[in-house]
C-alpha cells in the first residue's frame, strides 16, 4: 500500500476514535444527567419523607406531652385528695383528742374527790379497827376470866376440834373416792378379765414327783430287775431316776425330781418292754435313742405352742427350751402350759385396751423361760430368763415384761403391767396350783400376825383360803376415821411383808356393844 493509502487509513482511525470518544462521553452526560434527576427525585423525596416523620414525631410528642400532663394532673387530684382525707382524720383525731383530754381532766377531778373521800374512809377504818382490837381485847380477857383458860390455850382447843372436823371430812372423801374409782376400775377389770378367761381355753394337768409305768404282767418285774438286780442299777444309772418295784400289780413306780428325766426313764422302759431285749448294753441304747427322740419332741412341742400363739421368729434355742417346759412344774402347775396360758390371756387383755398385742404375747410366752435352766445354773429363774431373752435377741419391751413380772423392778410400759396381771390370773384362779399344806398354814398364820400387829386390834381372821383378813377393832380406841387408815395401813404392811399369789382383801369391822343387866 502506498503512504496515501496508510494516511488516509490513519487518519481514518483516528476520526473513528475520536467519534467514540465524543459518542461515549455524550453517553456519560446523558447518564450523569439521569443519576443527577434521580438524585435531585431522591432528595425531594427524602425531603418529603423528613419532613412527613418529623410531623408525626411532632404529633407523637403532642400526644405524649398530653397524656403525662393528664396523668400528672390525675396523680395531683389523687394526692390533693388524699391530704384532704389526712387533714379530715387529723381534724378528727384532733376533736378526739380533745374530748378525751377533757374527760380526763373530769376523770381526774373524779379521782382526787374518790381518793380524799378513801383517805377519809381510811382513817375512819383505822379508828375503828383500833376501837375494835380494844374491845376484842376486853371480851377475850373477859371470856378468860369466865372460862378459865388463856387464848391460846382456847386456840388449840379450837384447833383440835378443827382438825378432827377436817379429819373426819378427809376420811369421808378419801373413802368416797376410793369407792368410786374401785366400783369403777373393778367393773372395767371384770370385763376384761371375764373375756380373756372366756376366750382362753387352757388344760391343765396336775403332776407330781413320780411316774407310774404300766407292766404286761408281773413277770416282767423280774425281767427289769435282772440277775442280781444289773438291769435297774443299768437303768437307774442310765436316766438318773429311781425305779421302785413293790407289791403295786401290773406297775413299777418311778420317782425323781426331774420330769423329763422321769419322761426318758417311762419312754426307755416302755420300749424296752415292747422289744423284749432287757440287759445293760440295750437299756444303754434305748435310754439314748430316746434321748434324741425326747429332744426332737421338745422342739416340736416348742414349735406346736408358739405356732398357736401366731409367734413365729423365736430363737430356735428358746423353741428347744419351751419344750423342755413340757416337763417342768411348778406348784403342780404344768409351766408351758401355764406360759400359754399366760400369753393368751395377755394379748386378749392388750387387744382390748389398745397395747401392743406382739409384745404381750412374746414376754408371756417367755416369762419363765428361766425355770427351763434354773436346776442346771446358778441364779434365779428370773435372772436366767431375762439373759436368755437378751442373748437371743429379744426387744427391751420384752425383757422389761419378763423382769419386771414378779415386781423386782418398777413397770415401765403397761405391757409389763398386762403380763404381770395376766401371771397372777393363771396362777391364782381356782385348780390351777397346789400349795404344800405346811407353807400354806404359815402364810395364813403370817397374814392374822401381821393385821394383829396393829394398835387397837382386838381379832385377826383369815379367810377364804387367805384370800381375804378380817380384822375387828376395839370401838374404845379406833374411830371410824381411824379404821378407813388403818386398813390401808394393814394392806400396806401385807403387801411389804408377805408373799402371796393375787390379791388379800383387807376387811376392819368396828361395832360398839352397850352392855346391862337387869336386876
Amino acid at each position: 500500500m502506498s503512504d496515501i493509502g496508510i494516511v488516509l487509513t490513519a487518519i481514518s482511525a483516528a476520526a473513528l476514535i475520536i467519534l467514540w470518544y465524543v459518542l461515549k462521553m455524550r453517553g456519560i452526560d446523558r447518564k450523569l444527567a439521569e443519576v443527577r434527576q434521580q438524585a435531585a427525585e431522591i432528595k425531594s423525596r427524602a425531603q418529603e419523607d423528613a419532613e412527613r416523620l418529623q410531623k408525626e414525631k411532632l404529633l407523637e410528642a403532642q400526644d405524649q406531652i398530653f397524656q403525662l400532663r393528664s396523668e400528672a394532673e390525675r396523680k395531683m387530684q389523687e394526692q390533693r385528695r388524699e391530704v384532704q382525707a389526712i387533714e379530715r382524720r387529723l381534724s378528727q383525731k384532733e376533736d378526739h383528742l380533745h374530748k378525751r383530754e377533757q374527760t380526763l381532766l373530769q376523770k381526774e377531778k373524779e379521782h382526787e374527790r374518790r381518793l380524799r373521800e378513801l383517805q377519809a374512809k381510811e382513817r375512819r377504818v383505822d379508828e375503828a379497827e383500833k376501837r375494835s382490837r380494844e374491845l376484842v381485847l376486853e371480851q377475850v380477857q373477859r371470856l378468860e376470866s369466865l372460862a378459865g383458860m388463856t387464848s391460846e390455850e382456847a386456840k388449840k382447843v379450837l384447833l383440835k376440834s378443827i382438825e378432827a372436823d377436817i379429819l373426819r371430812d378427809s376420811a369421808f372423801l378419801a373413802k368416797r373416792i376410793e369407792e368410786e374409782a374401785r366400783e369403777k376400775a373393778e367393773r372395767e377389770a371384770r370385763k376384761i378379765i371375764t373375756q380373756a378367761i372366756q376366750r382362753c381355753a387352757g388344760e391343765h394337768v396336775v403332776e407330781s414327783t413320780v411316774s407310774v409305768v404300766d407292766l404286761p404282767n408281773d413277770e416282767m418285774k423280774g425281767r427289769i430287775i435282772g440277775r442280781e438286780g444289773r438291769n435297774i442299777r443299768a437303768l437307774e444309772q442310765a436316766t438318773g431316776v429311781d425305779l421302785i418295784v413293790d407289791d403295786t400289780p401290773g406297775a413299777i413306780i418311778l420317782s425323781g425330781f426331774d420330769p423329763l428325766r422321769r419322761e426318758v426313764a417311762k419312754l426307755a422302759i416302755e420300749r424296752l418292754i415292747k422289744d423284749g431285749r432287757i440287759h445293760p448294753a440295750r437299756i444303754e441304747e434305748a435310754v439314748g435313742q430316746v434321748q434324741k427322740d425326747l429332744e426332737n419332741r421338745l422342739v416340736e412341742e416348742g414349735e406346736q405352742v408358739a405356732f398357736e400363739l401366731g409367734i413365729h421368729d423365736i430363737a430356735p434355742e428358746l423353741i428347744r427350751l419351751l419344750g423342755r417346759l413340757r416337763y417342768r412344774t411348778s406348784y403342780g402347775q404344768n409351766v408351758l402350759y401355764h406360759s400359754r396360758e399366760v400369753a393368751y390371756l395377755a394379748g386378749i387383755m392388750a387387744r382390748e385396751i389398745g397395747a401392743r398385742v406382739n409384745v404381750c404375747k412374746r414376754a408371756g410366752l417367755l416369762h419363765d423361760i428361766g425355770k427351763a435352766i434354773d436346776r442346771d445354773m446358778e441364779g434365779t429363774h428370773l435372772q436366767l430368763g431375762v439373759e436368755l431373752a437378751r442373748k437371743h435377741g429379744e426387744s427391751k419391751d420384752v425383757i422389761h415384761a419378763i423382769e419386771a413380772h414378779h415386781f423386782d423392778v418398777e413397770f415401765r410400759t403397761p405391757e409389763a403391767v398386762l403380763v404381770q396381771a395376766a401371771d397372777a390370773l393363771s396362777a391364782a384362779r381356782p385348780g390351777a396350783r397346789r400349795e404344800v399344806l405346811e407353807s400354806y398354814v404359815k402364810r395364813l398364820e403370817k397374814l392374822e400376825e401381821l393385821a394383829a400387829s396393829f394398835s387397837g386390834v382386838a381379832k385377826a381372821f383369815a379367810l377364804q383360803a387367805g384370800r381375804e383378813v378380817r380384822v375387828i377393832v376395839e370401838s374404845s380406841k379406833v374411830s371410824d376415821e381411824q379404821a378407813f387408815w388403818l386398813t390401808k395401813d394393814i394392806a400396806k404392811k401385807i403387801e411389804n411383808e408377805l408373799q402371796y399369789p393375787g390379791q388379800i382383801r383387807v376387811t376392819v369391822i368396828r361395832e360398839m356393844r352397850v352392855v346391862d343387866y337387869a336386876k
